[in-house]
């Protein structure tokens, strides 16, 4: 489930939609409308290049290794409507912005902002928040969000001889950051010029929005409170590229700015990760942080073995003379158990009972529906607002188990049970009411903590 974290290293000359502060290069051995012809370029050209094109939901996408920089490869989104977006990025990078412009935000014509993207029409947050139940990233448009165009920045000035059109031989090393270009706008007005100053104001260059006003940028230590976390465990994840952090939206004196809005959602998705489920149902067992039917299992096989151990002479006799304390017996005991007790999941085939309860779970929604349908004697469209299916209390009971035992292999489970329900035609909220009321029923769990489990798993109460 890749977001969009990469960073392009140069605009193409010939992109109808210049990406801010990145050189111009030269794109001319592009066939700009042949993306069979751009794939050609690189595919089975040798061992460190490569090509590929693809349909996207509207027009195409391509891309190549540059065969005079092969650490280098061209990128290439077509809209029928809006054109081409040319962008050079790492070579090691480029296939994987293939499949981000394929699979996960496939209207996507182009980024900016850290991850903001435009449609043609709407401009969205980044991707962060995954749908597990459509398997895809919830689409969230940013409030008030408006295109910047090259025609509103040339308003203001730029000089084309003072800009520059670059050779890929002229680009610094894909392992070194892009070196400063001086004044954009220039470089901009010289690109201008190329088109003759035609389709100024169709091309989009940046997005203006409420929330990424600077009032509401925040920083490292900020986004580290909103999560939790200590301002140092950001750094680290920062310094090693770890834990899903998106893209900065702004940077301000080398000072890495993300607006508010998008380290909120960050942290939606912290939440919603295994680790965020596992942690609301896990509690301290001893220093060891647990899921509760694991810790319950752990206590009573302890109680079983340091009886058996301890308190039954026959096997005391055995081995006591070595091992002569309680205290000594017991870390034995509590050994003993913790082999059983971490075994549980695999001893009980957890992810052949997840299918297995999914499919019970559907089984009950389709024998629900057909219920109803009787009883009013026709096909009759669900009411999403109303309508729930009951879950016979044995199913209820072995979700919560489930749940118990192994909390993020539920969760999944639970998104995947409202993904097929969907293509039934079962809307979520029918789904996940049904699912509610079962667990509170049936599934014996402090009210609480089933609430903050299910908001991490459930369709969130909002998407804008």
């Amino acid at each position: 489930m890749p977001q969009f974290t990469y960073r392009p290293v140069a605009n193409g000359l010939r992109t109808d939609h210049p990406i801010p502060d990145l050189p111009f290069v030269d794109d001319a051995l592009l066939p700009l409308d042949d993306p069979a012809a751009i794939e050609a370029i690189g595919r089975g050209a040798g061992d460190d290049m490569w090509g590929r094109e693809d349909p996207c939901e509207e027009g195409w996408f391509a891309f190549t290794t540059d065969p005079r920089r092969t650490d280098l490869a061209w990128a290439v989104r077509y809209h029928p409507e809006h054109g081409h977006c040319v962008v050079l990025y790492r070579d090691d990078e480029v296939a994987s912005v293939h499949q981000v412009h394929l699979h996960e935000a496939p209207r996507a014509l182009l980024f900016r902002a850290g991850g903001y993207w435009w449609d043609g029409a709407t401009w969205f947050r980044p991707g962060q928040v995954y749908d597990f139940a459509e398997e895809k990233y919830y689409e969230r448009p940013a409030p008030g969000a408006a295109s910047i165009t090259a025609a509103d920045l040339l308003r203001h000035g730029g000089d084309a001889t003072q800009g520059d059109i670059l050779q890929i031989e002229d680009m610094a090393s894909a392992d070194e950051d892009t070196p400063s270009i001086g004044n954009w706008i220039d470089h901009l007005a010289l690109w201008a010029q190329t088109r003759s100053g035609q389709g100024l104001d169709t091309a989009v260059v940046n997005v203006m929005a409420p929330e990424l006003s600077s009032d509401q940028l925040i920083g490292p230590a900020q986004v580290a409170e909103l999560a939790g976390i200590a301002s140092s465990t950001l750094r680290s994840y920062i310094a090693r590229g770890e834990g899903d952090l998106p893209l900065p939206q702004a940077k301000v004196g080398g000072r890495n700015l993300w607006a508010r809005v998008v380290a909120q959602e960050w942290v939606e998705q912290r939440n919603r990760s295994d680790d965020g489920v596992e942690a609301v149902m896990a509690g301290d067992h001893d220093g060891h942080s647990l899921a509760p039917g694991i810790a319950e299992a752990w206590t009573a096989f302890s109680r079983t073995f340091f009886s058996l151990l301890w308190e039954r002479q026959t096997f005391r006799k055995r081995w006591s003379l070595r091992w002569r304390t309680q205290a000594s017996v017991r870390e034995v005991a509590e050994t003993l158990s913790w082999d059983v007790a971490a075994s549980i999941p695999k001893l009980a085939g957890i992810y052949d009972l997840a299918v297995t309860v999914q499919h019970a779970v559907l089984h009950d929604y389709a024998t629900g529906r057909a219920r109803q349908n009787a009883i009013r004697g026709k096909q009759d469209v669900v009411n999403a607002d109303h309508t729930y299916y009951g879950i016979t209390p044995h199913i209820a009971r072995t979700l919560t188990w489930l749940i118990r035992h192994d909390p993020a292999v539920a969760a999944r489970t639970i998104e995947q049970i409202t993904g097929e329900a969907l293509r039934m035609g079962i809307p979520r909220q029918v789904s996940e009411r049904s699912i509610a009321t079962a667990l509170t029923l049936d599934g014996a769990f402090d009210p609480a903590v089933l609430k903050d489990f299910l908001s991490r798993v459930f369709t969130p109460t909002t998407t804008a």
